[in-house]
């Protein structure tokens, strides 16, 4: 993950909106299994960023068995602390390596440079190299729909987002959730926190009760623990859960989950290492590529609210529905200038690059 908004931008020029398909290879499995590495940005908790990870860990090894062995390293800062572990890895055998957060990006592509013959899995990083893959999540689909139940489930119309830091990825979701939010209660607001860092539990939950002393009743978050979840079920608040289900955590407080699915991908990538056929790609998927899910529903959310929502997905998961598609008006950002036209759709460039928050919400951007 990344502080520079700038450096971010030239993301547009390298995601595909769909699975990048190897070509069919040669097959011949190695007598050895294929070693596979996972770098983790924070430790493995019950739910959240690195849970689902590591969930996609382990649907490697349930799928190919004793063909795989992975090893994970958890709690890794961004930077050198990132370089040397990856070096390690990559010193001691691993064939490919996924490094999950957009901070591990340079140092991933610093170490696979010395390592050609490692494959490299950049997860929501933008660079490639030839030995270096990048692959990101539609959060945002899952976002718009979220906010559809947020703004169904609201009684004070006013919601809340803890964010870590002002990326595109972090806007395209904050702008998503308040205009799922106002497509069915056009007059919500969204108030946004931002905290500079992914995961601090203490500074996660300060800031939800902030936002709940200010009217807020149902609350959305983009950072890495359950601590804002923990926080709406104490004070008896709603929540939408992010990268897992966490009814554990707020049994009463979660209203629906955002979760994120990459089993199939990293599969998908260890078993190209195995045949032969891996090459280096540029993957953008969602709903439709089911890396985006939503649901698990809490007890408060009526039947019909589901009903609602889960139609609503399968509409963009067939491409229907599209969240960054104006209506009959124009769509403006906070600060009153147009970002949409009326019946325009922004382009996957145009979303890479978002750097602006829409009206509704009630925070700034820093550029």
């Amino acid at each position: 993950m990344y502080k520079n908004l700038a450096a971010a931008l030239a993301a547009a020029c390298f995601f595909s909106p769909v699975f990048s398909q190897t070509a069919p290879g040669k097959v011949g499995a190695p007598a050895e299994p294929v070693k596979a590495g996972f770098v983790y940005v924070s430790p493995i908790t019950e739910a959240g960023w690195t849970r689902q990870h590591d969930e996609g860990r382990k649907a490697v090894e349930a799928a190919l068995g004793s063909q795989v062995k992975t090893t994970f390293v958890e709690n890794v800062a961004e930077g050198a602390d990132a370089e040397r572990v990856i070096r390690d890895l990559a010193a001691t055998g691993h064939q490919i390596i996924f490094t999950p957060s957009f901070g591990y990006m340079e140092p991933t592509l610093k170490v696979a440079q010395d390592f050609p013959h490692v494959k490299f899995e950049s997860i929501t990083g933008y660079k490639t190299a030839p030995n270096v893959s990048a692959a990101n999540a539609r959060y945002y689909e899952g976002r718009y729909l979220a906010g559809i139940a947020a703004g169904r489930m609201t009684k004070t119309g006013v919601a809340g987002y803890v964010a870590g830091f002002p990326i595109p990825e972090v806007l395209q979701g904050i702008n998503a959730f308040t205009l799922g939010m106002r497509s069915v209660n056009p007059q919500a607001v969204v108030k946004v926190v931002w905290l500079d860092v992914w995961f601090d539990p203490p500074k996660e939950r300060d800031a939800a009760m902030a936002l709940f002393n200010q009217n807020v009743d149902v609350i959305a978050f983009h950072t890495g623990s359950t601590a804002v979840m923990a926080a709406a079920q104490e004070r008896g608040k709603m929540a939408v859960a992010y990268h897992s289900d966490m009814r554990r955590t707020g049994p009463d407080a979660q209203i629906v989950a955002v979760t994120h699915q990459w089993g199939d991908y990293y599969t998908q990538r260890v078993r190209a290492v195995q045949q032969g056929t891996w090459k280096t790609a540029s993957v953008w998927g969602g709903v439709r590529e089911g890396m985006i899910r939503v649901g698990d529903f809490g007890t408060r959310v009526p039947a019909a609210v589901q009903k609602e929502v889960l139609a609503a997905q399968r509409a963009v998961g067939e491409g229907r529905l599209q969240p960054f598609r104006a209506g009959k008006a124009p769509v403006r950002d906070n600060e009153g200038r147009e970002v949409m036209a009326a019946g325009q759709a922004l382009s996957d460039t145009q979303i890479l690059q978002m750097n602006w928050l829409v009206e509704g919400v009630q925070g700034k951007v820093t550029r």
